[in-house]
């Protein structure tokens, strides 16, 4: 019954130990063919993990390890097959399906990312991540040549989407805390700022970055 423990003899608990690392399907026969009872398998498996009894099964193919069915060809009704196990396999030319076939946008595609950027689909390739970038960073590189390691950058008039290489300047990563308005806050945001407030923060957070970073220097 549902919600009751399942007792067992200590003879019915020393079989089940002792082949614990049966299949599921050979241990729930046994166990009921041995002892007359009609124990369903999954209590038997949830028995197995309570007790913490390993099977040394993983589920995981091992190192060196083939599968039962390497080089067998699936052709419809051949060996039990379902007719439709075809319709399911990778067809050459043929590299998306289903829901990825109707999710699937082109190169060239551009959207508003979640930090509020206009992005474009740059390529196909892997990493996912790396299929997307900004807009204002394209058109800034290719004009300036890459972004260095370390740095970023900002929109001046803190407009994401604006994507004018002019309202972009390249800044360091370091700034970027005190331009979110400071550890505690005690400063406007940079870009929550009035217009003629943002040239001061930004050459303020300028100038503390670097005083920061003199003394790091001084005291290594």
């Amino acid at each position: 019954m549902k919600g009751h423990r399942i007792p067992y003899s200590a003879d019915e608990m020393a079989w089940l130990e002792a082949n614990r690392t049966l299949p599921i399907s050979e241990y729930a026969a046994g166990f009921n063919q041995t002892f007359s009872r009609d124990v369903a398998a999954a209590n038997l498996h949830a028995l197995r993990k309570r007790k913490g009894w390993k099977t040394g099964r993983t589920g995981k193919f091992a190192k060196g390890q083939e599968p039962a069915n390497k080089g067998v060809p699936c052709a419809p009704g051949v060996g039990g097959r379902h007719p439709n196990a075809q319709r399911t396999q990778f067809k050459k030319g043929h590299g998306r399906s289903g829901v990825a076939l109707k999710l699937y946008q082109p190169i060239g595609t551009e959207r508003l990312s979640k930090e509020g950027y206009i992005q474009r689909k740059i390529h196909d390739g892997l990493p996912l991540q790396s299929r997307w970038r900004g807009v204002h960073m394209i058109r800034w590189e290719a004009i300036n040549g890459p972004i260095p390691k370390g740095q970023c950058l900002k929109a001046l008039d803190g407009d994401r989407t604006n994507t004018d290489p002019a309202n972009w300047r390249l800044v360091s990563r370091s700034l970027l805390p005190a331009l979110n308005g400071g550890r505690h806050k005690k400063r406007p945001s940079y870009d929550g700022a009035a217009p003629e407030l943002k040239p001061t923060l930004l050459v303020l957070a300028e100038v503390e970055d670097r005083s920061r970073k003199l003394r790091r220097k001084e005291a290594a």
